[in-house]
């Protein structure tokens, strides 16, 4: 099921699936079908144009992001701060060392400010390799070094790296807290995400206090037209329909209850 999905994100994701578009419009062209060569060249450059020059990703996005609010404090006892991985580069660190973030770095940043502040809090590190070879050593090592920098005692932390993806995020660390007899959790992970998360969660029988970070949209977007940043349009597109599909595909197989 994982190399499935990875296979048909591949192949559904906006720039793709236009790509795929003009392709087969160019077939169409050769093989003398020209009528449905031009409509799949015209579903290719409208699928370009929504994704480039549109709000339209970026609205979908937004209502990911505003499913679930974060709270305006964090509640006074916390057993644990569960960190769902995805905030670093693999494949770079595996070239070159260090710790190199992504966009979604504030899952660390937050993380770190929790840990600060809550110093009996552990902090449940979930995250492995999630690419198609499966040769990168995940977020366990990363993690550890960049907790370490800033004082937080290696002893805290739980490591979780086998997940490659969220699914076996929330099935490996249920596991760990119920080894670990730890309650009373915060959930961190981007904004975007969270739904997805907090409904796996909630089907495993897991109740965690959601803290979602890593906003990409101001909350006070518009469906419209937009020319000023067509490369973020397709990224967070991207991100968006690739949430969204997660949701939809969990609920199809069981894994939560209800997508909206």
């Amino acid at each position: 099921m994982f190399y499935l999905s990875k296979i048909f994100w591949l192949l559904v994701q906006p720039l793709s699936l236009a790509f795929f578009l003009a392709a087969l419009a160019a077939l169409a062209c050769l093989v003398r079908r020209g009528t449905i060569g031009g409509w799949l060249a015209g579903l290719s450059a409208l699928t370009l144009f929504v994704t480039l020059y549109t709000t339209a990703g970026n609205v979908l996005l937004q209502s990911l992001e505003d499913r679930i609010p974060r709270a305006d404090r964090a509640p006074d006892t916390i057993s644990c701060i569960i960190m769902l991985g995805g905030g670093v580069e693999n494949e770079v660190m595996s070239g070159r060392g260090g710790v190199e973030f992504n966009a979604a770095a504030d899952r660390y940043t937050e993380t770190l400010r929790l840990a600060l502040a809550h110093p009996d809090a552990k902090i449940l590190v979930s995250g492995g390799d999630g690419s198609f070879s499966g040769r990168y050593e995940g977020e366990a090592g990363a993690s550890a070094a960049f907790f370490a920098a800033f004082g937080v005692q290696p002893e805290r932390l739980i490591p979780e790296n086998a997940s490659r993806n969220t699914w076996e995020n929330t099935l490996n660390t249920k596991k760990l807290l119920e080894q670990e007899g730890l309650k009373d959790c915060l959930l961190v992970t981007s904004a975007f995400h969270m739904p997805r998360s907090i409904s796996l969660f909630a089907k495993a029988g897991l109740t965690v206090t959601p803290w979602p970070v890593d906003y990409r949209t101001s909350g006070t977007l518009t469906l419209g037209f937009d020319f000023t940043q067509p490369s973020l349009n397709a990224q967070n597109t991207s991100t968006a329909v690739r949430e969204w599909l997660g949701l939809l595909g969990y609920y199809w197989v069981g894994r939560i209850d209800w997508p909206f």
